[in-house]
């Protein structure tokens, strides 16, 4: 039995636009399905900038920014509902409790460390270091110097936590010191003034910071671990809403590039935390000043109609 040629090609015409729809729909780029990613930011200068560095850079992508202004612990319960998507501050060891909880949950990825060369512990400055206080071991011999006193954070943050434990069991002699638990920026103004009239002082430091180049910061060893491991080495973790990364490859991809050192993030925390320039000013130089950097965080990455994004990011910035 043979067919008509007309009934033949009435039969195959519909095949053969199946064969064009499927080429044409395996050919086009994988679309993310979000418009619009949603930050958990707390009150840190640095989480602050290098989110708002991230919102600059997918705005010309096609995507918008939302801010979530709240705490960690409160962040990674907003992760795990999927009331926010991303998170740039996950800050291990001082959040592994509450990263472990929300991890358990299933509902969120960690995507790793976002920036290199992260520490906290115990700081002095610069010509306190030079005078041969190298470790957290050598304070008590020098009490009197340091007037008994270390200051800290926020009551309650785990890292004062981390510091009156340590209080507690007369970790390298401390059982005596008074801690002094203040807000950050009160803990900062008494190192200003201390580092300005060059007196002895020892204090609660991280870097990524603007502290680290203001007062030639240094972190002393701590080989009891006081500030974790690894005499404080951190990790700064990116994590997202689980369901978010696997409904966005391409911005998943991005966020995975998307790494810093603790020298470039200092940058521009000093702009926005000391100079107190307006954290999207700060963006915007620091994207201009380091063309390099932003290819590295493009590669591969597309707009969301499928063009190139550093084509985009760069006409943005001129």
């Amino acid at each position: 039995m043979t067919l008509r040629p007309a009934l033949l090609a009435a039969t195959l015409l519909p095949l053969s636009l199946m064969t064009v729809s499927m080429a044409v729909f395996a050919q086009s780029p994988q679309h993310d399905k979000a418009d619009s990613v949603n930050f958990v930011v707390p009150p840190w200068p640095g989480v602050t900038v290098k989110t708002e560095v991230f919102s600059q850079l997918i705005a010309p992508l096609g995507y918008d920014s939302e801010t979530q202004e709240v705490s960690s612990t409160v962040g990674y319960q907003t992760l795990q509902t999927g009331d926010s998507d991303v998170f740039l501050a996950g800050w291990i060891p001082a959040q592994q409790e509450s990263h472990d909880e929300a991890m358990a949950s299933g509902k969120i990825e960690d995507l790793g460390n976002n920036v290199t060369g992260a520490r906290m512990g115990f700081a002095v400055p610069g010509y306190v270091y030079d005078a041969g206080i190298h470790s957290a071991e050598d304070l008590d011999a020098h009490r009197d110097r340091f007037d008994g006193r270390f200051y800290s954070i926020e009551s309650g943050s785990t890292v004062s936590t981390f510091i009156h434990d340590a209080q507690d069991q007369d970790v390298y002699g401390l059982g005596d010191w008074q801690i002094l638990d203040s807000s950050t920026p009160g803990m900062l103004s008494e190192v200003k003034a201390a580092y300005e009239a060059k007196r002895w002082i020892v204090w609660y430091g991280w870097t990524p910071h603007w502290m680290a180049p203001a007062y030639d910061m240094h972190i002393l060893d701590d080989p009891e671990s006081v500030y974790g491991p690894d005499n404080g080495k951190s990790d700064v973790r990116t994590i997202v809403n689980k369901d978010f990364a696997e409904a966005n490859p391409n911005l998943l991809k991005l966020l995975e590039q998307f790494t810093l050192t603790a020298d470039e993030q200092s940058e521009f925390i000093d702009g926005y935390g000391r100079q107190e320039r307006s954290a999207r000013d700060v963006a915007r130089q620091w994207l201009q000043d380091h063309p390099e950097r932003v290819a590295e965080f493009l590669d591969g990455v597309k707009t969301r109609d499928g063009q190139p994004a550093l084509d985009a990011v760069e006409a943005s910035l001129r």
